[in-house]
């Protein structure tokens, strides 16, 4: 359950239940558990009830009556019948950007959630900012069980070179992080499992050697994140580990390193090649990728000039 409170009940709500607020994620002002309830505020000014008792807790803490309202965040008005069950989703991120990781998440999505997902924003990652997807992530991540495996640059281009395409990397690692959260809830619970689609599922199967864990209630849907919540929380968890990756290569060597695979990535890797090397280039890029080859030919053109 989430609702919206103005400032002054904030500060109020902090000092009477003696609230936490240091060390918290980003976008989360304080936390408190009361009763069997977690209790969060986040600096969007909401507040949020999450537990078993959680309507009784919030008419307390908050003085008044308190029935969960549709949400208002999303503008997707038909998610077909994913969001009524309890559902695993999955999806990725980094797939088509030449820097960077490919980062591949699962998320556990039970139908309480669902409803408190909506309300707090969660959508469509690709609708999304970048500071919107960090914020939404650190929230998503307290509330959902998920698996997120970050694939870096140089096992990316280990496996492209023994044969694998992207295709395969892709299948085998949401087939694993499945797994994974499947073994950290009660399977008994679990009614579906949705994968945003990127090949067809005979080709999924034929990459995993048929070991998909649950066949018989998984389902693969074309633009996934705008139809299940629950690939929509997987999409914001694997774009947030992507959008901190990048951050931190771009920290740690001091140059601009873009999202996509466009001319300006072209010449901004051209610039690392410049100031270290190519061998450092190919650290941090998928090397398989077209730009390469762009890059080394603005290199070579410039040498000539």
């Amino acid at each position: 359950m989430v609702k919206t409170i103005d400032s002054n009940t904030i500060n109020q709500l902090i000092k009477q239940y003696n609230m936490e607020t240091k060390n918290l994620p980003t976008g989360t002002l304080a936390r408190k558990k009361i009763k069997s309830t977690q209790v969060q505020i986040y600096r969007s000014k909401k507040i949020m009830f999450q537990g078993k008792d959680a309507e009784q807790v919030a008419s307390e803490v908050l003085k008044q009556n308190i029935t969960s309202s549709p949400s208002k965040a999303t503008t997707v008005t038909k998610k077909y019948e994913f969001d009524i069950h309890n559902t695993i989703g999955s999806d990725e991120a980094g797939s088509g950007d030449y820097f960077g990781p490919l980062t591949v998440c699962a998320a556990y999505v039970s139908k309480q959630n669902a409803k408190i997902l909506k309300e707090i924003g969660v959508m469509d990652s690709k609708s999304l900012t970048d500071p919107k997807i960090v914020e939404l992530a650190e929230q998503i991540i307290q509330i959902c069980p998920h698996s997120l495996i970050v694939l870096d640059n140089p096992n990316y281009n280990t496996k492209q070179s023994e044969g694998w395409s992207q295709v395969k990397m892709k299948a085998v690692l949401h087939n694993q992080a499945i797994k994974n959260v499947i073994s950290r809830i009660d399977e008994q619970e679990l009614e579906q499992i949705v994968i945003d689609q990127f090949v067809q599922a005979s080709t999924y199967e034929r990459y995993i050697i048929g070991q998909m864990p649950r066949k018989d209630i998984t389902h693969f849907e074309t633009k996934g994140e705008s139809k299940s919540i629950a690939i929509a929380a997987a999409s914001i968890i694997a774009r947030y580990a992507f959008v901190k990756h990048m951050d931190q290569l771009a920290k740690s060597l001091n140059v601009i390193i873009p999202k996509g695979a466009s001319n300006k990535v072209d010449l901004e890797a051209a610039k690392i090649v410049q100031k270290y090397d190519m061998q450092q280039l190919d650290k941090i890029t998928k090397t398989h990728f077209k730009n390469r080859d762009k890059v080394l030919d603005l290199i070579n053109r410039k040498r000539r000039n």
